[in-house]
């Protein structure tokens, strides 16, 4: 994840926090996403789990959901993000969130936002997440057809509008598409008519149901276009004193794009910001993030269920992730990584440190390069091959 907002935030006032470097003694305790279960009261077409209005088997109980808890505070992990499916259709939704805040946790709700209403908007309330993140994925038309149920636009916006009357800090999440990209600007505007504080923009992964929606994936025009309105909306708002928090992630290119934008913008800055981006290093899949889906399963993130590197159920999380992490994991937390095609040989590598494997995964070969980076050649230190000159004839 790049935190657009925190690099402007500290390139213009200096004295700024800045987040940590990337560990190099070893692993370190991950942020964790958490699928708590798989059913949803929605069939999103980028669904990364697949997920459907059903009961699935073998999910964890409550009392297995609480020992994992601890496991995860024993193994120093400390920010939790509560997920699914839906994560409201849980009916021990609330008990397991209010025993990982008296643990301690920063604890997020990833949510849909069309089951928050007035019947229980107290219990959000009680439940004292640190953030509740509201997927919108385009206006009223848009959003429905991608959500396919009509009415969710209206639904999700009522719940922002619910939560914010509550004082609850709530983030709006766009996955871009070719569908939405020429309404963000409209969508950036529901920020500020519904007193949102974060934007979180998800580039589109080739995982799940996303893996069939790669077609409306944004062109890379369209990705390089929307990262510049994010940039020059979160310049503007570190100018003018506004506390919001403008994120981006599954395409680690768009901190190149940053230092770019920077460069022509605020060039007295591009040197300590590409030294705060070489710290944080890229892609973050199986060391800075981690996942457990709703059977226990443990992967790099969530879209990686096609590979498990084990199960909470047999091991402990510090087991699985700290002691005794698999070669897989071992691989992903090589910086840089050892990489192919045009990633290999890439001047950024360093920064991005791969971008996203899973959709290299989707064409076939992990380590290949990334196809979702919009980076040109000339950009990225390769030649660029001669055209050869026409002879008339």
């Amino acid at each position: 994840m790049l935190r657009i907002s925190h690099y402007l935030r500290a390139l213009a006032r200096p004295t700024t926090p800045v987040l940590g470097a990337r560990s190099t003694a070893g692993a370190r305790p991950p942020v964790v996403i958490w699928n708590l279960l798989r059913r949803c009261n929605l069939t999103c077409k980028h669904c990364y789990a697949t997920s459907a209005d059903s009961e699935f088997r073998d999910e964890l109980e409550t009392a297995e959901a609480f020992k994992v808890i601890d496991d995860l505070h024993a193994a120093g992990v400390r920010v939790l993000i509560l997920s699914g499916g839906e994560p409201l259709l849980r009916k021990d939704i609330f008990e397991l969130s209010d025993y990982a805040r008296d643990k301690g946790f920063f604890v997020a709700l990833s949510t849909n936002g069309t089951l928050i209403d007035e019947r229980n908007i107290e219990q959000i309330v009680a439940a004292r997440y640190d953030y509740v993140g509201i997927s919108i994925d385009g206006l009223e038309a848009v959003h429905d057809d991608w959500r396919q149920l009509k009415g969710s636009f209206a639904a999700s916006m009522h719940a922002i509008d619910l939560c914010r009357q509550h004082d609850i800090r709530v983030g709006l999440r766009t996955t871009l598409t070719q569908n939405n990209y020429p309404q963000l600007p409209a969508i950036l505007e529901l920020m500020r008519e519904h007193d949102v504080q974060k934007f979180y923009l998800s580039h589109l992964n080739y995982s799940g149901r996303g893996k069939r929606s790669r077609k409306a994936d944004a062109h890379h025009q369209m990705t390089r276009g929307a990262m510049r309105q994010l940039f020059e909306q979160a310049w503007d708002d570190v100018q003018n004193g506004r506390e919001t928090d403008f994120v981006s992630g599954n395409n680690d290119a768009d901190a190149i794009l940053l230092l770019q934008w920077v460069e022509a913008n605020l060039p007295q800055h591009a040197a300590r910001l590409e030294g705060m981006l070489r710290a944080w290093g890229g892609n973050a899949s199986g060391s800075g993030i981690a996942n457990i889906d709703n059977i226990g399963d443990v992967h790099p993130d969530t879209y990686w269920w096609q590979h498990t590197v084990g199960n909470v159920r047999k091991q402990s999380f510090r087991e699985i992730w700290l002691d005794n992490p698999q070669p897989l994991l071992q691989q992903l937390r090589q910086h840089p990584r050892a990489v192919e095609g045009r990633c290999a040989d890439c001047r950024w590598l360093s920064i991005c440190n791969g971008n996203t494997r899973t959709r290299a995964w989707a064409e076939g070969n992990l380590w290949a390069e990334d196809p979702g980076c919009y980076l040109t050649d000339e950009e990225i230190g390769l030649p660029t091959p001669q055209r050869i000159p026409s002879i008339a004839i």
